[in-house]
């Protein structure tokens, strides 16, 4: 992991599209902007947290596949 200290109008880039700007610290908040392409999905931690675990639950109600049916003797 890399830690970072940045200041309210500098940014940190990822890769060569994705730019992370730092607009504003009050206390213990940072507000952040992120310049990143239509197609990178971004997500806040605890929402990225939910969405792995509906999708464990989901894959966990789903019955397994009978591969025998598919194979041709």
């Amino acid at each position: 992991m890399l830690v970072l200290t940045r200041r309210p109008g500098q940014y940190i880039t990822i890769g060569d599209d994705i730019v992370i700007h730092i607009s504003d610290v009050q206390g213990a908040n940072v507000r952040m902007a992120i310049d990143a392409p239509k197609n990178i999905k971004i997500y806040r931690g605890e929402i990225y947290e939910a969405i792995l675990e509906e999708n464990k639950k989901s894959a966990a109600q789903t019955p397994d596949a009978d591969l025998s049916k598919l194979i041709k003797e």
